[in-house]
């Protein structure tokens, strides 16, 4: 019978040693670097509410912006991040799980997908101020084509309005409540549609990991039963997958609520005293409420209330990634 050679095992052990060492320093570095991020996120918070606790009351719900602090509100604030927000939803929700579904189950597996791909996973990472100046391009000026004195608006002999943009109005379908404005300008839907542009990514991403994780005997087991594709993707692969994509989406849509850049750049307002009456009405949002406020010289609006406008910003955050961990854990299947 052959033994181990005693030094064999003595190295053996001290490699192991060494490795085990090596393991524990490493388990307290990151141990130090995530406390690190929470006490420091901890007196960040600590300091935003002893500074806004006291600003957070009525008048800031229901008042609109004033150049008195104890009168200012951010009501059209909310309102319109509200409205945007939901048009941002109504676009890229429907777009980002359709996509996810075509490249996860009937794109074939060739260049083109992996190219589709490996964009997409890029896009994620683009600064959101690049969506920012995109948004003003395609969807705020339309590349200009709708401006007096465009080809396109010479070639049609479009009526258009007069201004450096131009534009152009009507009904679809002759109903007043469907009113389009070309281009978007300084609209809502001009903000909705930039801001899904910038999650898009994301819930493609997200939507294609949850499809993904559904196990394929599912698939198989449905297909053996005599199932269409769409079938076996409509009653087994959704609504196994459906609290990944959920969760998925409040993440990206609770992005979006905080940006500031992308709006900044496409022209929101910073002051707006009305509640808008219609999807092509300027707006304004709370990031952007939040930011006028800490450029004022008064220690009110640059403290106080800024303050107050970020925990009211906070608890909107907080509340979306609340829902999104409990319709994880409420719908989740487990195998």
């Amino acid at each position: 019978m052959d033994t181990v050679p005693e030094s064999s095992n003595s190295n053996f052990k001290e490699r192991l040693g060494l490795r085990q060492w090596i393991g524990r320093v490493f388990f307290v570095m990151i141990l130090m670097a995530t406390l690190f991020g929470l006490i420091m996120l901890a007196f960040l918070l600590a300091d935003i509410v002893i500074k806004g606790h006291e600003w957070v009351r009525p008048e800031l719900f229901t008042n609109f912006h004033s150049r008195k602090p104890e009168n200012a509100g951010m009501k059209s604030a909310i309102v319109g991040s509200g409205v945007v927000l939901t048009l941002t939803g109504l676009f890229c929700i429907p777009v980002g799980i359709g996509a996810a579904i075509y490249l996860e189950e009937y794109a074939p597996k060739n260049w083109l997908t992996n190219f589709i791909n490996i964009n997409i996973n890029n896009l994620a990472g683009v600064p959101s101020i690049v969506y920012g100046m995109l948004g003003l391009v395609v969807f705020g000026r339309m590349f200009g084509i709708f401006s007096p004195n465009s080809w396109f608006v010479n070639t049609f002999n479009l009526p258009v309005t007069s201004g450096a943009v131009g534009g152009l109005k009507f009904n679809l379908f002759s109903l007043p409540w469907l009113e389009i404005h070309l281009p978007f300008g300084r609209s809502m839907v001009a903000g909705g549609l930039t801001m899904g542009l910038l999650i898009l990514p994301i819930i493609i991403i997200s939507a294609r990991e949850a499809i993904r994780a559904v196990p394929n005997s599912i698939r198989l087991g449905a297909f053996a039963l005599g199932a269409t594709r769409w079938q076996v993707v409509n009653t087994n692969v959704l609504p196994i997958a459906a609290p990944g994509i959920m969760t998925g989406i409040i993440l990206a849509l609770s992005r979006a609520i905080g940006e500031t850049a992308p709006l900044l750049i496409m022209g929101a307002f910073s002051y707006v005293p009305f509640l808008p009456q219609s999807v092509w009405d300027q707006f304004t949002a709370m990031p952007i409420q939040i930011y006028n406020w800490i450029s004022f010289p008064q220690t009110d609006f640059r403290i106080h209330l800024a303050a107050a406008g970020i925990m009211v910003l906070l608890a909107i955050l907080l509340s979306m990634n609340a829902v999104a961990v409990y319709l994880r854990n409420r719908f989740e299947t487990r195998w």
